[in-house]
């Protein structure tokens, strides 16, 4: 909270009245402290380039040109959600609650207004994978749709496929076994089980092929079919290769 002095005139005298005001953040401003802060998180965590800031900048990206072309999302609420999507990912933070806490402190320390924080809020607790297959396929805002879509975007396709091998080899997880199945009927508590090393490409079929269909949007979907399509020439090639067939 700041003091401002406004200077009234009462007659021929001026006269001073102290009047407190809250000073808002400009949303540009704002903006920019949740890129520091988000650059900060991702660093103490160590999260390699599959959930790096580069990931995140893209999402963002991606998710301000999909609103734009739905036409009924307000796109600050899109890029702040963007940037804090990621922040103690479960995967890397071993909690599944430290997301929710932590961004709503952040967003309280810098009084963003309460319904913007729900807003928010609400985006990061229901844009993941887990959420909606433990949950059922959900009703969601405009802002959630084009958050979620964009993340799974980029998930998939070439950036996708880069990205799944770069997190198998973080954790690691071997990166193909043929005595291993794929899981069908995934769970979340079994998706959540870090006590499993599902395959790497396992993982395309538990998850990545199935995205294609769980868009929310039309953009979404349009810009899903030709990255759906690449990672299946992929892993067509992948096997040619792996049988020693190409």
């Amino acid at each position: 909270m700041l003091l401002r002095s406004i200077v009234l005139t009462v007659g021929l005298r001026p006269v001073t009245k102290i009047v407190t005001a809250a000073v808002m953040q400009q949303p540009a401003d704002f903006i920019s402290r949740t890129e520091r802060f988000v650059r900060e998180q991702i660093t103490a965590l160590d999260h390699d380039a599959s959930h790096d800031w580069s990931h995140i900048d893209r999402v963002r990206k991606l998710a301000l040109a999909l609103a734009r072309e739905e036409g009924n999302a307000n796109l600050e609420l899109v890029e702040i959600a963007s940037l804090l999507h990621d922040i103690q990912d479960w995967k890397y933070s071993g909690s599944e609650t430290a997301a929710a806490t932590t961004v709503q402190e952040y967003l309280q320390q810098h009084s963003y207004p309460q319904d913007k924080q729900k807003a928010v809020l609400d985006i990061i607790q229901g844009i993941g994978f887990k959420d909606e297959i433990g949950a059922g396929r959900r009703i969601t805002s405009p802002e959630l749709a084009v958050v979620q879509d964009a993340d799974r975007l980029d998930a998939i396709g070439a950036i996708g496929i880069a990205r799944c091998f770069t997190f198998g080899g973080k954790f690691p997880r071997p990166l193909y076994d043929p005595a291993v199945q794929p899981r069908n009927n995934l769970t979340k508590a079994a998706y959540m089980d870090s006590s499993q090393k599902p395959t790497t490409i396992n993982h395309f079929y538990e998850k990545l092929l199935k995205l294609q269909g769980m868009m929310k949007t039309d953009a979404g979907r349009k810009r899903a079919r030709s990255r759906h399509a690449f990672m299946e020439a992929f892993l067509k090639q992948f096997m040619l290769e792996w049988e020693a067939q190409a």
